[in-house]
């Protein structure tokens, strides 16, 4: 059970989470909702989604968590037709990969939004949002962003936009330290805290796997990045000496077709399969032995936690930025050389060959991922936030920022302006 801490609000705060779609399927999604759950058993939280195309949420949230909307895209929705829907936004950044599917509506309900927030913290779920979070929200409240991805994978484009905004931030965090490193020195950030703080993981609800099953289990999407082909040329060699061994690959994506076509080329149709999205993924890890990972990058790596808590040790690449901070090499699983096929299908071959060690590194790898419950990360956050939050519920920072707005006369950095009177009438209309 979440304890808490006081903090500096005097207790309870009131957090809100601004997310680009709160009902789909993701890391960043299943993230939030992690923490969102856990953090709601001492404080008000809610998830604010940008986007709705769907009538229910993938995702579980406790019964305590706020939800709702911004921008309705479901086909029937309050928003079909909206003309603003087909004009380009022009606060969301164009170098945010999800740009194209923003908007003038959803600028100005984000704008709208954040100048009325009713929060002691908002927190953005990614840089697009974190720009708008950085320029839009009213005095007084805390603005932490979130980076999912990482700094160095960024177009240049987006980095020099970041740049420009990330500054009026209270706080950056990261989910590896190695990429708070890059933030702390690549960009100019004074005040603003960078804070290195994984993604929560809740641990399973069922019986962890036994090390018994003949299976490598891999999951995510069927992307180029996830190098989904390396691990199927891995596994041809595990085939060669261990025939008796199956792979079975979760997830979807557009490059079905051609892991397809290479399963077939190398006759593996009877040890590989392609299974598709799973969801709950974590019946799926305890049906297998070990897990692979063979990513050229990884933000973070949330399915290596995941198998790990399902008692599954992990093979990875040694990738940046996560796995190298997630897996103690030899000890909870296992790092090998990124794009090396003989170097993956050693370590795979190295758990499947000796029983002993891969039950020693299932225990450990059980044990040493429960620093990533939602509980530990929760805690991790609350202390940030509170940090960040002052007696009368407002940072040094907001309060300077607020000063600076109200002699500028706007929140909108440039799109269009909120007047006082403006947010009087929007907040009348919120109550009515």
């Amino acid at each position: 059970m979440y304890s808490g801490e006081t903090g500096g609000s005097g207790g309870r705060m009131h957090i809100s989470f601004l997310i680009h779609n709160a009902y789909g399927i993701g890391g960043t999604i299943r993230t939030t909702y992690n923490l969102a759950n856990t953090l709601v058993e001492q404080h008000d939280v809610e998830i604010v989604s940008v986007f709705r195309h769907r009538d229910e949420p993938v995702f579980s949230s406790h019964p305590r968590v706020r939800m709702r909307h911004l921008v309705d895209v479901r086909a029937d929705g309050a928003d079909s037709g909206d003309p603003e829907l087909e004009r380009p936004a022009r606060v969301f950044p164009r170098a945010d990969g999800r740009y194209r599917q923003y908007n003038a509506l959803s600028d100005r309900r984000i704008a709208e939004h954040l100048a009325t927030v009713d929060a002691d913290v908002v927190v953005g779920t990614r840089p697009g949002l974190n720009v708008h979070l950085a320029r839009q929200t009213r005095s007084g409240v805390i603005r932490v962003g979130q980076e999912h991805l990482t700094l160095d994978n960024h177009s240049a484009a987006l980095r020099h936009t970041l740049r420009g905004v990330y500054p009026r931030l209270d706080a950056l965090t990261t989910t590896t330290e190695a990429d708070a490193r890059s933030y702390r020195n690549k960009m100019r950030l004074p005040g603003v805290q960078v804070r290195a703080v994984p993604n929560p993981v809740p641990a399973p609800s069922i019986e962890p796997a036994d090390s018994t099953a003949k299976w490598v289990v891999a999951a995510g999407r069927l992307a180029p990045v996830k190098r989904y082909d390396l691990l199927v040329r891995a596994f041809d060699k595990v085939r060669d000496q261990r025939p008796d061994w199956r792979l079975r690959i979760y997830g979807g994506g557009g490059q079905k077709a051609k892991l397809r076509a290479l399963i077939d080329e190398l006759g593996l149709y009877n040890h590989v399969y392609l299974m598709g999205p799973a969801h709950p993924i974590e019946p799926e890890w305890t049906k297998g032995s070990i897990a692979a990972v063979t990513s050229s990058m990884e933000s973070f790596g949330m399915t290596i936690v995941e198998a790990m808590r399902c008692g599954l040790p992990v093979v990875s690449t040694d990738c940046p930025h996560g796995p190298g901070e997630i897996i103690d090499n030899g000890v909870d699983g296992r790092l090998v050389e990124v794009n090396n096929v003989e170097a993956i299908a050693a370590g795979i071959l190295e758990l499947i060959n000796d029983d002993e060690l891969r039950q020693r590194m299932a225990h450990a790898a059980l044990k040493d991922s429960e620093r990533f419950d939602p509980a530990r990360i929760a805690e991790q956050y609350e202390s940030l936030f509170s940090q960040l939050v002052g007696r009368d519920g407002r940072s040094l920072g907001g309060r300077l920022r607020g000063s600076l707005h109200r002699t500028r006369g706007t929140l909108l950095g440039g799109a269009y302006s909120v007047r006082d009177a403006g947010r009087k009438a929007l907040r009348k209309g919120r109550t009515a």
